[in-house]
């Protein structure tokens, strides 16, 4: 799923331009101006199996306190990004940003250097926005990936009925190594564009075509990923956990031997390129 934040006056009025013009399942996720649900839950979501017309097939409304209905739980701006990217494919966030979501600001009143996401376009209003280069710029930005989202691909490959096993592998940002070790606040990766992605298909073919081994997904977060984030997952669809299992060890050891990803780490002391230190 492609995410995209719409920040300041109107934010609004392009996010429904964009979800018009976009192709496929569209979330839109704005900011509630209501009063609370009887239940608590102080939103208002309604949600369509397809999308047809120009209309979003999901919107939730989110209260200031985070809380929303659309699925009748609390919870954040993250785990709305991670629970429906599995099933959309543009999630449009009005008012809200985010480490690594491309955000537009509109109105020229908030400093792109004191936004948390990567900052694309910056409009006074709506119609000074070309949405339809908009669009084009997305293909350039990382997606927003997650763990299910890659189990369901490989769920539905034509192995699946032979499949006894899916085993995962996720590699999150640690705060510490040891007790007395400053915290570590954040980590920022860099790849080497092309490259990068070749390996990771190559690493996947290989697995894929051990004996038992149906299929195999890699993928590697860049940008900025905070402390407690996760920032790598590896998915095996199998006949037995024995295959399951080699084949995941084997995927992260060789992502992290041949894939040409750099990570920088910020402590509350210093920061630095890891590779320059091993």
């Amino acid at each position: 799923m492609q995410p995209i934040s719409i920040c300041g006056p109107d934010a609004a009025a392009l996010a429904e331009t964009l979800a018009e013009t976009l192709e496929g399942r569209v979330a839109l996720v704005r900011q509630s101006t209501g009063s609370p649900a009887p239940d608590g839950g102080g939103s208002v979501a309604s949600e369509r199996p397809e999308r047809t017309g120009g209309t979003p097939a999901t919107a939730i409304d989110v209260r200031a306190d985070g809380s929303w209905s659309g699925r009748g739980t609390k919870t954040s701006f993250d785990n709305l990004l991670d629970r429906l990217a599995p099933d959309h494919d543009y999630l449009i966030a009005v008012g809200y940003d985010r480490l690594r979501v491309p955000t537009v600001l509109l109105g020229g009143d908030v400093d792109p250097d004191d936004t948390p996401g990567d900052v694309i376009e910056v409009a006074a209003g709506p119609g000074d926005v070309d949405v339809d280069a908009l669009i084009d710029g997305l293909s350039d930005v990382e997606p927003w990936v997650t763990r299910e989202e890659l189990v369901a691909e490989v769920t539905a490959g034509p192995g699946a009925a032979r499949s006894g096993a899916i085993a995962t592998f996720t590699g999150r940002v640690r705060a510490r190594d040891d007790p007395n070790d400053d915290r570590t606040t954040h980590l920022a990766f860099e790849k080497y564009a092309g490259v990068a992605e070749d390996r990771l298909d190559a690493i996947a073919t290989d697995l894929t075509d051990r004996d038992g081994v149906f299929e195999v997904a890699l993928h590697h977060r860049t940008g900025v990923i905070e402390a407690g984030e996760d920032i790598v997952f590896v998915v095996v669809l199998a006949g037995h956990r024995e295959e399951a299992f080699r084949a995941v060890e084997d995927g992260i050891n060789r992502l992290k031997d041949e894939v040409p990803i750099f990570k920088k780490e910020t402590t509350e002391s210093e920061a630095f390129w890891v590779h320059q230190r091993e």
